[in-house]
């Protein structure tokens, strides 16, 4: 009987030692709850933190491959009916052994039983160890949870949402990538199958999609490179399932009725603008007024530019000339070269040849190693020749000076050269014959100047 009694003490010393290394900080966090902490015998409960603990420890060091973990099955159970209070690392623990249970069970009525306990383990911990260091910890576990009822109750897809859904309206940018991957397959499931609006799909997706990118821009600014990478892998699935949703005529429809209701709101502007241009959905007339409503609310060099691309590319040219001039002030100078060409075609447009040069001039002296603009000055020299001559020498001399800008370009630029040698080319055969030109007393070689609007020195040259 001493011999018994000597064992039990050294059994439930160990258990002390080992359950007090175990839990540390974990007692001021257990919120004050009618059950003793350890249950109603305290001692069964120690001795079997004790035995479930030593097999545990060693499961673990076998990666969680060895079968030495069904040793902690009974008396893990046993803590885990009669004392949860006592060991949240019992819990968490418990999230493993079911785990494993239910992945190695064949018989399908024991394994729902397993499922069961193990959506038990989260709801235990939740309610007995809410936070943990002073920090909710609610919303973590649950979203734990929801995965696991997604897992391994796929066709109880809409319970699962609920939970998860819950489990992000707490955490926020903070959640779990599977949290947001199975909130959004329920989702989706729905949606296909008649449960939910696509609507809230969208919404939901952008919702995900701005953590998603904050942690992102987060973690890359910080160098954490496998973090931001995580966050970027998470991305990419939520854009595969939400493609079926994502038509332009599908989230146009959606928007438009909620742009009609709040043409004026801010974050419903910036959240049309957003996805539309994300799904390169920028075709549509939603999208235009959008852009337009969200300017005057918010003006900025960036969205007058935007504005006055889309403008100039419904040939309304007169609404785009008045973007364009306030998106010049922009810092991004690839942009400014952009919007000063665009400019250039609005004035050309407007049958304003003086002031389209100018604009090219703009953009050639915002990017020197463009040859764009001076072929575009080329293209206007060339088009206004007939029309700046009132005789057989001045209304072709206009393609000298074309052609001068075309050489130019490919010589700023040489991969423009293939194009540049077709027109200059094809200008040259335009000059004035040798004839003409000795009729008026010019020569090859001789300097000229070209009047009209044009007004630019160059050199005679006969056709060829």
């Amino acid at each position: 009987m001493k011999a018994k009694v000597l064992l039990l003490l050294l059994v439930l010393g160990a258990g002390f030692n080992l359950f007090a290394f175990n839990t540390a900080g974990f007692d001021k966090l257990v919120p004050q709850q009618q059950e003793p902490k350890y249950g109603n015998d305290s001692i069964k409960c120690l001795t079997n933190l004790s035995l479930y603990i030593e097999p545990y420890k060693y499961w673990k060091q076998s990666r969680y491959k060895s079968d030495v973990v069904n040793d902690a099955v009974k008396p893990w159970i046993y803590v885990f009916n009669n004392c949860p209070r006592s060991s949240q690392n019992m819990l968490i623990h418990g999230v493993k052994i079911m785990d494993y249970r239910i992945k190695n069970e064949k018989d399908p009525a024991m394994k729902e039983k397993l499922i069961d306990t193990l959506l038990m383990v989260f709801d235990k911990r939740m309610k007995y160890f809410p936070t943990y260091k002073g920090h909710d910890q609610v919303g973590k576990i649950m979203g734990n949870k929801g995965v696991a009822m997604y897992k391994y109750r796929p066709s109880e897809y809409k319970e699962a949402y609920k939970v998860l859904s819950d489990a992000i309206k707490m955490q926020k940018d903070k959640a779990k990538g599977a949290v947001y991957i199975y909130y959004f397959r329920a989702l989706t499931r729905m949606a296909q199958n008649g449960e939910a609006d696509p609507s809230e799909v969208i919404d939901a997706y952008d919702k995900i999609s701005n953590y998603l990118d904050a942690n992102i821009a987060k973690y890359k600014a910080a160098g954490k490179t496998k973090k931001m990478e995580i966050n970027q892998n998470v991305k990419g699935s939520l854009e595969s399932m939400f493609e079926p949703f994502a038509t332009c005529d599908v989230l146009v429809r959606i928007y438009q009725k909620k742009f009609d209701e709040h043409p004026d709101s801010i974050d419903l502007l910036k959240k049309i603008t957003s996805i539309l241009d994300d799904k390169k959905c920028v075709e549509s007339k939603l999208y235009l007024d959008a852009v337009v409503n969200l300017h005057a609310a918010e003006p900025t060099p960036e969205s007058a530019f935007l504005i006055g691309k889309l403008y100039l590319k419904d040939e309304k040219y007169d609404k785009a000339l008045e973007y364009c001039k306030q998106a010049t002030t922009m810092e991004d100078q690839d942009k400014v070269y952009d919007d000063y060409m665009y400019l250039a075609r609005i004035y050309k447009y407007k049958n304003n040849n003086g002031k389209a040069r100018a604009m090219a001039l703009k953009a050639a002296k915002v990017n020197p190693q463009k040859g764009t603009p001076w072929a575009f000055i080329g293209d206007l020299y060339a088009a206004s020749a007939a029309k700046c001559g009132n005789n057989d020498l001045t209304r072709l001399v206009a393609y000298w000076a074309a052609v001068d800008k075309y050489k130019k370009a490919k010589k700023i630029e040489p991969d423009m050269a293939k194009s540049m040698n077709k027109l200059i080319s094809a200008y040259q055969k335009h000059f004035p014959t040798k004839e003409v030109m000795f009729f008026y007393n010019i020569n090859d070689g001789d300097p000229y100047t070209v009047g009209c609007w044009i007004n630019e020195k160059t050199t005679a040259r006969s056709a060829k």
